[in-house]
């Protein structure tokens, strides 16, 4: 939570301070990258594949082992990024082509974008190297330290916002200096916890390890079988460097606003869920692999929906009171909240791709999960490319992703389903008879008292964030409230 509300003040200070212009567009193109590359790390593949083999050592081996494992990692992990770091920063004004071949036509614009990828790409190395810490401290039951790391992250872009531009050439330099600086102190923060555990990695290269070898066969398809979304976001990226200047910038913002509620409580739930998963699998408790699956389906269903209309409901008052200014003008607002409506379309379907593809993991199949996500960013493509010929231009990107997303949570479901590895525990119809009431009668206080959005571009700041803060605190003591009036308990969610 303190990390997404960071990430939201970060998103704020960007918004008002370089707005939606070209120089932005490059910076989150660039920054995509490592972020892309910190999801499929810190909450993706690597996650996935090392915590289900470190869980077996801790359980079955000595503590010895259990370093030397981690050890063995850190060398092969460490020395691999590294490899591929510095092919990025050799080869960029090549790759960048690939990515941002919309800007190619603009020399200037080109050649910001080559210079924020060197600067944001060692970023990779070093968040991946943090995810392997954290992936040991989640093993052994220790949440808060990497929860709170992606925070260093948003302090780092806010201070460099402030500090560092009127020393950059161009302003938007400042952000991804900012970029580089916490990958640092990301990885730096967690090794003093690690090391009063005694397993700080030292990584050990050249040695043959059997635990190696079994993460990297389960890595490998992980890679993209659990982070399907995060390509779909990032081909919605490269698509909309083709389309108008300020497409990049407007996606961006929608699905950080999106990413407020997946990244709070999404990834919490799937980052908690994983390590019992692994656990229950090893003991052979199917029936218990299976209550606790139901049970963060029930936890996503509670957070995802209520969101959904609120994103959808008062998407233009949200985005006047967080970032319309003389830099992120009224025409980039209304740009920015059509895509937001459509990622918000598809939260409840990322947020059940992140608990569905656990309960595959946790079992080492990684097989099914990579033809689902074959099939979705192929689905996803083709929509991308009917809604543009259909002149949707950047909302029909968004919404592409999350039409593509809702397949992938099916089919992971389905699977899951059909091979008994989770059933619908007793009591959800009345648990979606609750949820019903209660979106209900927050959805209809919401729609009677936002206002009509244009008024909002009139009130002055304090007026925005009084209004704003009624709307959210009211809405959610309503929706509470409901639920609690129609019988659900604390027990009834708490597992």
């Amino acid at each position: 939570m303190v990390s997404r509300v960071l990430g939201l003040a970060r998103d704020v200070v960007i918004a008002r301070i370089f707005g939606a212009g070209d120089g932005a567009d490059v910076f989150f193109l660039a920054n995509k990258i490592p972020n892309f590359m910190r999801r499929l790390f810190a909450e993706g593949a690597f996650n996935q594949a090392f915590v289900p083999v470190l869980s077996e050592y801790r359980s079955t081996k000595s503590l010895g082992d259990v370093r030397d494992l981690i050890n063995s990692v850190a060398g092969s992990l460490g020395s691999f990024l590294t490899v591929v770091t510095v092919l990025m920063i050799v080869a960029a004004p090549w790759i960048a082509v690939l990515i941002a071949y919309g800007f190619t036509d603009e020399p200037d614009k080109f050649a910001l974008f080559v210079e924020m990828l060197r600067i944001t790409f060692p970023y990779l190395l070093l968040i991946s190297m943090t995810a392997l810490c954290s992936a040991i401290l989640n093993s052994y039951g220790r949440f808060a330290i990497p929860a709170v790391t992606p925070a260093l992250l948003n302090i780092s872009l806010i201070a460099c916002a402030f500090l560092l531009v009127p020393y950059m050439r161009v302003p938007e330099l400042a952000l991804a200096w900012g970029v580089l600086i916490a990958g640092v102190a990301q990885l730096l923060f967690q090794l003093p916890l690690l090391a009063r555990m005694r397993l700080m990695p030292v990584p050990k290269v050249g040695k043959y390890h059997a635990g190696v070898q079994r993460i990297k066969k389960l890595m490998v398809p992980a890679l993209f079988g659990v982070s399907v979304s995060q390509i779909n976001l990032l081909l919605d990226s490269v698509i909309a460097s083709m389309l108008v200047s300020g497409s990049v910038s407007w996606l961006y913002f929608s699905d950080r606003l999106m990413e407020l509620p997946l990244g709070t409580f999404g990834v919490a739930i799937a980052i908690a869920v994983l390590p019992s998963l692994s656990r229950k699998h090893a003991e052979a408790s199917m029936d218990e692999f299976s209550a606790t699956l139901d049970w963060a389906f029930r936890l996503v269903c509670l957070i995802a929906i209520p969101a959904t209309l609120a994103l959808m409901l008062i998407t233009k008052p949200l985005l006047i009171t967080l970032f319309q200014n003389e830099n992120f003008t009224q025409s980039d607002m209304l740009s920015s909240a059509g895509s937001l409506q459509a990622y918000a379309f598809g939260l409840i379907a990322f947020m059940s791709i992140k608990i569905f593809a656990p309960g595959y993991y946790a079992r080492q199949n990684t097989a099914t999960p990579v033809k689902i996500g074959v099939i979705a960013v192929g689905v996803n493509m083709l929509l991308n490319l009917i809604f543009y010929l259909n002149g949707m231009a950047h909302v029909g990107l968004a919404l592409a992703t999350s039409l593509a997303a809702f397949l992938n949570a099916g089919l992971l479901l389905r699977g899951l389903h059909a091979e008994g590895v989770f059933k619908f525990q007793p009591g959800w119809f009345v648990f979606l008879l609750r949820l019903l009431m209660a979106n209900a009668a927050m959805a209809f206080f919401l729609i009677r008292f936002a206002a009509d959005w244009q008024l909002w571009s009139g009130f002055s700041m304090t007026d925005k964030i009084s209004q704003l803060g009624i709307l959210v605190v009211c809405g959610i003591l309503i929706y509470a409230a409901v639920l609690f009036a129609a019988g659900l308990r604390w027990k009834h969610i708490y597992r």
